[in-house]
């Protein structure tokens, strides 16, 4: 994982707990490790790619982690911020869907709403746009 988890010189880094945690859990992401991501996550999770349905509930989320973990299938992810406020942790990454060859790069902007130390509220803001921007050169790359 690129996660970009270097402060900029001359300053130092101090996370948040509830910013370890999604640190913590985007590792688990990209290691292909669902069973490790799931000990970050709120049994009553709510999962919003906005503009896509909610996903509701551990098992229903944990079912779609499980299939980012197939073989030929992955994630990457690109920290470029990411900060604490208060209960919610605010990121801006580019993310990596990976099938087989194909890699789609897109930019994302995400908010962790934590409750009990856990990710209870996983929100991603996305461009349909850019989305398909990023498949389509992924396309032309894996050929």
């Amino acid at each position: 994982m690129s996660t970009n988890s270097h402060a900029p010189t001359g300053t130092a880094r101090t996370d948040t707990a509830d910013v370890q945690v999604v640190r913590a859990f985007l590792d688990a992401l990209v290691a292909g490790d669902p069973d490790a991501a799931q000990q970050y996550l709120h049994q009553d999770i709510v999962w919003h790619n906005v503009s896509l349905p909610k996903i509701r509930g551990l098992g229903a989320v944990m079912r779609i982690l499980r299939g980012m973990s197939r073989p030929g299938v992955g994630f990457d992810v690109r920290l470029h911020h990411i900060a604490g406020d208060g209960t919610a942790v605010l990121t801006e990454r580019t993310d990596v869907l990976i099938y087989k060859r194909l890699r789609s790069e897109f930019w994302v902007c995400g908010t962790f709403e934590m409750k009990d130390g856990k990710i209870a509220v996983w929100r991603d803001y996305f461009s349909s746009r850019d989305f398909l921007w990023g498949t389509l050169k992924g396309i032309v790359r894996a050929f």
